[in-house]
């Protein structure tokens, strides 16, 4: 039997201490992408609970759901999905968006690690928008019909690549915020008694 050497270039051996701050690192960042997970969800479980809440005599409810909407969205029942006779508690746009958003947030960690708070270049942040732009336009200047279906699909595709954008950007925040409360206080002039 012959041995032959294998070169480790791209090894690194860490220490206790660096382990512990990847450990850290690795479950805030989870914990981050639970929370906005938790988040999304909710903000897409409210947008359709709305109108079944209506239909079933829940107008309490409901009208705090749309209320709540009504600052984000303009709410036209016309560019609007239905379900059980009511409307969504904002337009299919915003439907879109959101459930775009929840969609990316949830499948993120199968897509790209959590551990990485660098975003893809803009321009995909910007390609993304310029759907949504069109559809709006040929609308606006009635060169187009837009319909629910053109409205949710653009929507969908910003809201899930705006994503990529600001769940690493809320990553690298709660990493600063940990680093900013554990490290040392300032000693004011640089004296010590």
């Amino acid at each position: 039997m012959r041995w032959r050497r294998v070169r480790l270039a791209n090894v690194r051996v860490i220490g206790p201490l660096q382990a512990e701050v990847a450990t850290g690192l690795r479950s805030r960042a989870i914990g981050v992408w639970l929370i906005l997970s938790a988040v999304t969800l909710l903000i897409v479980v409210a947008i359709i609970a709305a109108p079944l809440a209506q239909a079933h005599d829940h107008t309490l409810f409901a009208g705090s759901i749309y209320k709540t909407f009504s600052y984000l969205c303009h709410q036209i029942p016309e560019r609007s999905l239905h379900v059980a006779g009511y409307q969504f508690a904002v337009c299919s746009r915003c439907t879109g968006l959101y459930a775009g958003f929840a969609f990316a947030t949830l499948s993120y960690p199968l897509i790209r690690s959590l551990k990485r708070t660098d975003t893809p270049p803009i321009i995909w942040l910007l390609l993304a928008a310029l759907p949504l732009g069109i559809d709006f336009a040929l609308g606006y200047f009635s060169i187009w019909q837009n319909n629910h279906a053109s409205r949710f699909i653009t929507g969908a595709l910003l809201g899930g690549v705006a994503a990529f954008y600001i769940l690493p950007g809320l990553i690298d925040l709660s990493a600063k915020i940990k680093r900013r409360k554990s490290a040392p206080p300032a000693v004011a002039g640089g004296l010590t008694s």
